[in-house]
């Protein structure tokens, strides 16, 4: 039975979710349900109870995550001890963060990296940087760049990088850009459009610094992408929240200002992910040192 097998099915066992999985795994919904069938026909078992709206583990999937787990962990200490015994490093390391990051981060990161151990692959996806944690705790990916949670997961190690406030932002040219300077109010901010992520770190601090001002806010669009925020921000639509470094790195940093609001939101802390036993891969402890 292939690895590759082995963390499609843990995928699936911990979204719960087909499309999620196999987005997850990078590869189509129906080529991730073939392969999930011909796994279990292989076993001669159902792991899964799937229906139009839901799926769950059977008792014989409960069983088998355990051996899927403890088998992922048995081949990822084989791999680890075998390039020890190595020459030169080789393999593939997956790295998982957003757009903004790669420009940000990764150039410096890997040519370092790549210079040193020129055989070791790179696979780089992109994508929702509230993604980058469950993408390494679902082991889909090996390393992710993303901010750190208030609480970081048990499991997870994390390494900072770099550190990005966490702005208002309003067009220039709009009447939202005389908030700068305010003093912070509930009368002042009750009827202010917002522009918000969905979810994830940001959205929960600006939750709480409206729950400390008192006001409900005025939600005008809640998108994924922080990218998005500033686009709609650029035309008027409303207040925006982004990190700066997502600003300094849109194409549309000149066509926003940054609203001087206080109390300021916490910064973000940028980083690098992993599982805490990856450390023991050299590949991954080689990437880990060279971001130090």
């Amino acid at each position: 039975m292939e690895p590759k097998q082995l963390k499609h099915f843990v995928a699936l066992a911990e979204t719960l979710h087909f499309g999620r999985a196999s987005e997850h795994c990078h590869i189509s919904v129906s080529a991730f349900s073939r392969a999930i069938r011909q796994l279990e026909d292989g076993l001669g078992v159902s792991l899964f109870l799937r229906d139009n709206r839901s799926v769950q583990l059977t008792h014989e999937g409960e069983l088998f995550l355990a051996y899927a787990r403890e088998a992922l962990g048995e081949w990822e200490a084989i791999r680890n001890a075998l390039l020890e015994e190595a020459v030169e490093l080789s393999g593939e390391v997956s790295i998982y963060c957003s757009v903004t990051a790669s420009y940000s981060f990764l150039f410096e990161l890997l040519s370092e990296f790549r210079a040193n151990y020129p055989r070791v692959e790179i696979k780089l996806h992109t994508g929702d940087p509230e993604h980058a944690l469950s993408r390494v705790q679902s082991g889909v990916e090996d390393i992710a760049i993303g901010a750190r949670p208030e609480r970081l997961p048990a499991g997870i190690a994390f390494q900072p990088i770099a550190e990005s406030p966490l702005v208002f932002i309003a067009a220039p040219t709009s009447s939202f850009a005389k908030l700068s300077g305010q003093k912070s109010a509930a009368n002042i901010w009750r009827d202010v459009p917002m522009i918000l992520s969905e979810s994830g770190l940001s959205r929960q601090r600006v939750d709480a610094w409206f729950r400390k001002l008192g006001v409900t806010p005025d939600i005008y669009a809640q998108v994924t992408g922080n990218e998005a925020i500033v686009s709609m921000v650029s035309l008027g639509f409303g207040v925006g929240v982004v990190p700066q470094i997502v600003l300094d790195n849109s194409p549309l940093v000149d066509n926003v200002a940054v609203l001087d609001v206080q109390p300021r939101l916490k910064a973000y802390e940028v980083g690098l992910f992993t599982r805490a036993r990856q450390l023991k891969s050299p590949l991954i402890a080689a990437f880990w040192a060279g971001a130090a």
